[in-house]
């Protein structure tokens, strides 16, 4: 309960936030916008069969970017939460997604800037495998929890376009007593440290009115151990807005990543949703 409550007040504080637009200097450009995404289904002598059930997915996508001279500052907080309620089967998690991500940047000429950038990433609540009896949990808050960070160099053709290249980037992979060993971390250790190549790409675009495509890459090799596993996070997504506060979202994510799952992992989310565009 503790951690709805911390996800409901960071929904909260960031939206009063957004409406304080005369406190923020006109070199920032900011913006966000909050979805409630659902589903229902009910069935009453119903031959084919089916169990009712109810889902929703609360999402905050939140960006706030500065650029004066040569300097540019770009930052995206996204917060995903969702939650199944199924007869016969109960209440069970369907997303759960905290995501912090900061790059600045100098530049040099044309489009280019030395860059450092940051990333935080975990999720809220406990997490299980419902295929084993009993359920065996596999995540729980902030396990995994992973910090990424380093320099490099950034081109970046305007907010919807950029490539970052770090050759030298630190990976700290955080995870709780009673899941070490786990997601790359030795037994009995709780952290693990890497250090490798960093690439992240970022694209959004409009393919027809009110409707637009964003395409998010990030990629990562360890030098310190197995450099030709190369781990995966691919991010596309579709917005097709009805007006602003109806909407249609697809989005799909798929993950390689051997420290967390020898698979790989795939994820479709679809649904028709309230959004608020702030």
């Amino acid at each position: 309960m503790k951690k709805l409550v911390f996800t409901f007040a960071l929904f909260v504080g960031l939206t009063a936030l957004a409406q304080e637009k005369d406190s923020i200097p006109s070199y920032w450009k900011k913006g966000g916008n909050i979805t409630l995404l659902g589903n229902q289904s009910s069935f009453s002598n119903w031959v084919a069969g089916g169990n009712n059930s109810v889902a929703a997915t609360l999402g905050l996508n939140y960006n706030f970017n500065y650029a004066k001279d040569k300097l540019t500052w770009d930052n995206t907080i996204i917060v995903q939460y969702g939650l199944s309620d199924t007869k016969g089967v109960g209440n069970r998690k369907t997303d759960d997604r905290f995501e912090y991500n900061t790059l600045i940047g100098k530049k040099t000429g044309g489009h280019w800037y030395y860059s450092f950038f940051l990333n935080l990433r975990s999720q809220f609540s406990d997490g299980f495998d419902y295929t084993t009896t009993p359920n065996t949990k596999t995540s729980g808050f902030f396990s995994p929890g992973y910090l990424t960070f380093g320099p490099g160099m950034l081109w970046k053709k305007s907010d919807n376009f950029k490539i970052n290249l770090a050759p030298a980037t630190s990976k700290i992979t955080f995870v709780s007593s009673d899941l070490s060993g786990s997601y790359g971390t030795d037994p009995g250790k709780t952290t693990n440290y890497e250090l490798g190549f960093y690439g992240s790409l970022y694209h959004k675009t409009s393919i027809m009115k009110n409707v637009s495509m964003e395409n998010i890459i990030n990629v990562y090799t360890n030098y310190l151990s197995k450099p030709q596993n190369i781990d995966i996070n691919h991010q596309l997504n579709f917005v097709m807005q009805i007006n602003k506060y109806l909407s249609t979202n697809l989005s799909f994510q798929s993950i390689i990543d051997d420290d967390a799952s020898k698979r790989v992992q795939f994820k479709e989310v679809f649904g028709l949703g309230a959004n608020y565009i702030f």
